[in-house]
């Protein structure tokens, strides 16, 4: 598996089964449950994000906005994964890099929620 998971999250989206099909389209995850317009995705490792409908008017946050910022996106293989979603139009944040070790690059999803691949070093403890 390219993608191998991430941390179980909520997201609110005006269009949760275009974005739902988004996961399982371009990072590989699978709808494993749906109700009353609710998606949930869950990832090759069995992490799950629930995907809601959302309502009103989205706030505008940038990368260090107070409040929820970004999953974090668990992979095998860096390269091929960040070849993967470049080959797929996947937007990125900026080129990858570099912290203790730990391979990362920053990229939006369908709905515009921030996203990073990581490949650690060492797992953390």
């Amino acid at each position: 598996m390219l993608f191998t998971g991430l941390e179980h999250t909520a997201i609110a989206s005006p269009a949760p089964k275009a974005l739902a099909e988004w996961y399982v389209s371009v990072l590989g995850f699978q709808i494993n449950f749906e109700y009353a317009g609710n998606y949930f995705v869950k990832a090759p490792n069995g992490a799950m994000l629930e995907i809601i409908p959302s309502e009103g008017p989205a706030l505008e946050s940038q990368m260090k906005t107070p409040g929820l910022r970004h999953l974090a996106v668990m992979v095998a293989d860096f390269d091929e994964a960040h070849a993967n979603l470049k080959a797929r139009g996947v937007k990125f944040l900026a080129e990858p890099f570099e912290v203790q070790g730990n391979r990362l690059v920053f990229f939006s999803d369908h709905d515009g929620n921030l996203l990073h691949l990581i490949q650690r070093r060492q797992p953390l403890p």
